[in-house]
């Protein structure tokens, strides 16, 4: 109620330790920036692999996904934490099963990204509460963040990063060449099972912050950017995860200030990152025509 109302919204007053002192004193802000420390790293992390792997599209059906999933939760009134988790993890389950070639895993995303949507219209259209619960689904809310939800998160972020500290390297091979990580005996198809699983709960913990429609600004753009500024994997998914946890961070502080949804101001964030990263990208490039000619020169004198 407090960030309800126009007459007592918080303002920015440039005093940074006052402003932190008082924002961190609400129960559920500090439920949210440790929700969003742990859903940036797990997202950025699996995000890196996603894109590595060529499999955004795969992403966006799983955050779909999480739509019905939070949208049944509502309707039954059962926790939405189970509805994001089961849906996207029963997904994942799907386009592994699906799925027999890399040609048909487009094709089989989209059957499974088509009928998740229309599951979660169904639910919205049957749910006869408010249009709030819906709308802070879809576009993301740090409001009702319980400390509860904050444990289950860091247990499931916990249990993905130990799973991909166990197959990651195995993974980053079969994701560069799977043809020669299969001739070298390497399970590809589980892997690629596995990783979807994985990539599932990812995409639900991001939905509880983001919302369902924009999980992509912590799954894909932070890991984008890291691989646009270097090739070294260990590095670029450092990069990663401190740009995830900068624009998740930056984007509470600011939905904190304004009356707008908390998935525009991470997306917000995250997106003018990855523009910085292609223009100090384009430099390089440029300085380093320019330089091939001056070296040339000095060789040939």
């Amino acid at each position: 109620m407090l960030l309800a109302s126009d007459a007592t919204a918080p303002v920015f007053g440039w005093n940074l330790v006052a402003d932190f002192q008082d924002m961190w004193s609400y129960a559920f802000m500090v439920n949210a920036f440790r929700a969003g420390l742990v859903v940036a790293v797990v997202c950025a992390v699996v995000g890196w692999f996603m894109v590595l792997r060529r499999q955004t599209f795969a992403g966006h059906t799983l955050s779909v996904a999480a739509f019905p999933g939070a949208s049944l939760a509502v309707l039954a009134g059962f926790s939405t934490s189970l509805g994001y988790f089961g849906f996207c993890v029963a997904a994942a389950l799907a386009i592994a099963a699906l799925r027999r070639s890399g040609s048909e895993e487009s094709a089989v995303t989209g059957t499974v990204q088509a009928f998740a949507l229309a599951c979660g219209y169904l639910f919205i259209s049957l749910y006869k509460g408010l249009l709030e619960g819906p709308t802070a689904l879809l576009f993301g809310s740090f409001l009702g963040i319980t400390t509860g939800q904050v444990v289950t998160l860091a247990v499931v972020g916990a249990l993905v990063l130990a799973v991909l500290a166990v197959i990651g390297r195995p993974l980053l091979f079969a994701s560069v060449d799977p043809q020669v990580a299969a001739g070298r005996g390497v399970p590809v198809r589980l892997l690629g099972t596995l990783f979807l699983v994985l990539l599932g709960a990812a995409t639900a913990e991001a939905s509880q912050i983001t919302g369902t429609l924009l999980v992509f600004a912590l799954m894909v753009i932070p890991a984008a950017t890291a691989q646009q500024l270097t090739a070294r994997p260990g590095l670029s998914v450092l990069l990663a995860v401190l740009l995830a946890l900068a624009a998740c961070w930056a984007g509470l502080v600011a939905a904190y200030y304004r009356p707008y949804p908390l998935g525009f101001f991470v997306t917000g964030f995250a997106f003018a990152g990855y523009v910085l990263a292609h223009l100090v990208r384009f430099a390089r490039e440029a300085l380093g025509r320019r330089a091939r000619p001056a070296a040339l020169i000095g060789a040939a004198a």
